[in-house]
């Protein structure tokens, strides 16, 4: 069977029969007659080519296809359910979220946006990252319902976006508690010749990182450039090196106290926006995580 042959009708029909588990009350709220209803069923089954239902002591069960097709069928409704909600003005059942984020943002700073969603049973999450530009395109094109990015995006009348200024955070130089514990150093002044890890040049900070050090003619020994916020904690925590980083980045290492903060400047900070599609096209979960975001930027 081609998608062509399916009748959306009839899978509708069966859905809401397999949904309610009894044919006389889905034909009374489909406001048709049981006879037409089981028709409708008996030729999607015909198209399908397998049974959906059996019965089992005047109860209708679901066949191991019925299953497969309901699985199916609840994603096909419940997408339609959830546009209509969105069209409407509001969120209706299951609600999907799709987060877009840069590829040098922290993953820990993701998961602190989004942990108040993680314990909401009506909430499937998907969440994807890549380029800026990349991430753009997807929302615009209704693909992504919002895009966490450190760094703003300019005003185009072309493509009209909102970009919320959601906080900021420390960045600072981290070293291994073993070598360093109880030590402090001036940052950049004091890191002539040392061995660095720092973010890479896509990366928002690293052009404040660089602009200290030339403004002190400090020469820092970069041992490694890294764009991937997970693989600089990776390096901040295995290498022994002193890492330029977010804090939130290493978080956990930093309560562990496997990490110390060794000095930091005023001059460095990592900002974070959320730039979503004018707000007629955001969801009430969208909305509700903005809610807690202090400005427009």
């Amino acid at each position: 069977m081609n998608l062509e042959q399916l009748n959306f009708h009839h899978l509708f029909y069966f859905w809401r029969v397999a949904k309610i588990g009894h044919l006389t009350r889905a034909a009374a709220e489909l406001h048709t007659s049981q006879s037409a209803l089981s028709a409708q069923i008996r030729q999607l089954e015909e198209r399908i080519g397998e049974p959906l239902f059996t019965r089992e002591r005047r109860r209708l069960v679901l066949t191991d296809t019925g299953q497969l097709v309901l699985s199916y069928a609840d994603t096909i409704f419940g997408l339609g359910q959830e546009m209509l909600g969105r069209l409407q003005g509001h969120s209706q059942g299951v609600t999907r979220l799709r987060v877009g984020s840069v590829a040098t943002l922290s993953r820990n700073y993701q998961e602190n946006w989004i942990r108040p969603l993680l314990t909401d049973p009506n909430v499937v999450l998907t969440l994807e990252s890549g380029t800026l530009d990349d991430l753009l395109a997807r929302l615009v094109q209704h693909q992504l319902d919002v895009v966490l990015a450190n760094e703003t995006v300019p005003s185009d009348p072309q493509r009209p976006l909102h970009c919320r200024f959601l906080g900021s955070q420390a960045v600072a130089l981290v070293g291994p508690s073993a070598a360093w514990k109880g030590q402090s150093l001036r940052l950049p002044e004091d890191l002539q010749g040392v061995d660095l890890a720092v973010p890479g040049p896509r990366h928002a900070v690293r052009a404040q990182f660089d602009a200290l050090c030339a403004a002190a003619g400090v020469v820092a020994r970069v041992r490694a450039e890294v764009d991937d916020m997970a693989m600089l904690r990776l390096i901040a925590r295995d290498s022994g090196w002193l890492t330029v980083l977010p804090l939130v980045v290493v978080q956990d290492e930093l309560r562990a106290g496997s990490l110390v903060v060794l000095g930091g400047s005023p001059q460095l900070q990592e900002r974070f926006y959320a730039i979503t599609k004018p707000q007629r096209h955001r969801t009430d979960i969208v909305e509700r995580l903005l809610g807690a975001s202090p400005t427009s930027a």
